[in-house]
């Protein structure tokens, strides 16, 4: 259970079809080639203030204890204040399930978790654990850094950027995501180049999270008016560990309610667990 909870915090603090018309974005009449249209997406993404995605992950450790799929969803607003609201709902690791699933609630510096587990493991008296996250180092036994950078893998912003590192992107067909036309793009990426193309701040967080992964494979379905509307990553090695993480996008710019707990559900972290490795 403990592998359990680890895993669950790792991917918490914490980063998804059928035939259709071309959707391949354009600049005038000319078609954009897919390196050109990568750039284009991660540029729209960054403007992107508000979305909702739906995220999958799948991934296996032989040296860890076996395989694992998290399931849930993501809220995200950049302004007026960097907040996200994510629910995996299913957690599951080396044959085992975690109740109750995990909720993170990042507002500013500050992450609001909830845990059910805890309360039968720590005797946890509250439902959600605030974690500042200024305060909180790897003295404690969290590792934020780790926690950011998975979390960080799969939003938005750095998924797509990520992906304009690659040297073979190519298009491979008109497909529908979510009833929208879309256009498939395929390729890989080397994450060390990749990483360095991302702001100073997210490149420390995300060497960890991708720490032994060197190429990683991908999925983008782009939409006529450049924004990815599905991106899938899948890298590491059989014998050492894998991942495929998936995230179905949409709502984009709509409204979206991201509030903390109430003060009296809201308890510190027992000190009695680490959430580290």
């Amino acid at each position: 259970m403990r592998r359990l909870l680890v895993a669950a915090g790792a991917v918490a603090a914490i980063t998804v079809a059928g035939c259709g018309t071309t959707a391949a974005p354009s600049l005038g009449n000319a078609k954009l080639s897919a390196a050109e249209v990568l750039q284009q997406t991660a540029q729209k993404a960054d403007d992107v203030n508000t979305y909702s995605a739906d995220l999958v992950v799948d991934f296996s450790s032989p040296k860890g204890g076996g395989a694992g799929n998290v399931q849930g969803t993501m809220l995200y607003q950049k302004t007026p204040q960097l907040a996200s609201d994510i629910t995996l709902n299913q957690v599951t690791f080396g044959g085992q399930s975690l109740p109750g699933g995990v909720r993170v609630v990042l507002q500013g510096d500050v992450a609001y978790v909830k845990l059910d587990v805890l309360k039968t493991l720590v005797g946890a008296t509250k439902p959600w654990i605030k974690l500042d996250l200024k305060q909180l180092g790897s003295s404690s036994g969290v590792n934020v850094d780790q926690l950011l950078g998975q979390a960080q893998q799969i939003d938005l912003k750095t998924s797509v950027a990520l992906l304009t590192a690659s040297k073979d992107a190519k298009a491979v067909g008109a497909e529908k995501v979510g009833g929208v036309d879309t256009t498939h793009y395929t390729g890989t990426f080397d994450t060390e180049q990749a990483v360095k193309l991302l702001a100073p701040e997210a490149q420390a967080r995300l060497q960890g999270g991708l720490s032994g992964v060197k190429d990683v494979k991908f999925d983008a379905w782009i939409d006529a008016q450049g924004l990815p509307r599905k991106v899938a990553l899948n890298g590491g090695k059989a014998e050492e560990g894998t991942f495929k993480a998936t995230a179905l996008f949409k709502a984009f710019n709509e409204p979206v309610t991201i509030q903390t707990p109430p003060a009296d559900q809201v308890g510190e972290i027992p000190k009695n667990i680490s959430l580290g490795g």
